[in-house]
């Protein structure tokens, strides 16, 4: 049975992604070799990796999502600030917050983990943490240069737009050389 490696995400619109594109360069100009960047075209916010899943079962997912949205309506999320997990001092990954009604967001990622536990998808264990990963750090790079990134992030100020929220999508993620390609399997809106 075919298999497509799948999550679920908040996509992001245009205006946003040309905000991080030019947050990216900005960072980039500290020719940091170690750093692997996300394409800004690709950057979502996700809300539950499933990972490899039969193409069958797609249908089930998305009325598991369809499920955990009733009575949720649109709501805001502001993208701002910098950071990187899991601490400044051993940089792994450089992401966005992510603020606004973050609660109602929160609210939503929980009541899909739980709607997607009767299907067999094991829960999250940590907290949900919202964030737009935007780089990772390669594993070669030395202590000193992970705090010279980490210090970058900490320096560096980003304010961006916010977005109404009113869909989530279910994605497909295929892997090729040039990295991961999304494309969207479903979409459902939420409550008006």
């Amino acid at each position: 049975m075919e298999q497509i490696r799948s999550f679920i995400a908040i996509e992001l619109p245009g205006d946003l992604k040309l905000q991080l594109e030019h947050l990216e360069e900005q960072l980039k100009a500290s020719k940091q070799p170690w750093v692997k960047w996300v394409s800004p075209g690709s950057i979502h916010l996700t809300l539950k990796f499933l990972d490899s899943v039969p193409v069958d079962k797609t249908g089930e997912i998305t009325g598991a999502i369809a499920e955990a949205v009733r009575g949720i309506t649109p709501f805001q999320l502001k993208f701002e600030g910098l950071g990187v997990f899991p601490n400044l001092r051993m940089a792994q990954v450089a992401w966005v917050g992510v603020s606004g009604e973050a609660e109602k967001l929160k609210r939503l990622q929980g009541q899909i983990d739980t709607s997607l536990s009767r299907l067999g998808f094991t829960p999250e264990s940590r907290p949900f943490t919202p964030h737009l990963t935007i780089a990772r750090i390669r594993s070669q790079a030395s202590p000193d240069e992970r705090i010279r990134f980490g210090q970058l992030i900490a320096d560096t100020k980003f304010t961006a737009c916010s977005i109404g929220v009113d869909g989530i999508s279910l994605m497909k993620s295929q892997l090729s050389r040039e990295g991961a390609i999304y494309s969207r399997i479903s979409l459902t809106k939420l409550a008006k």
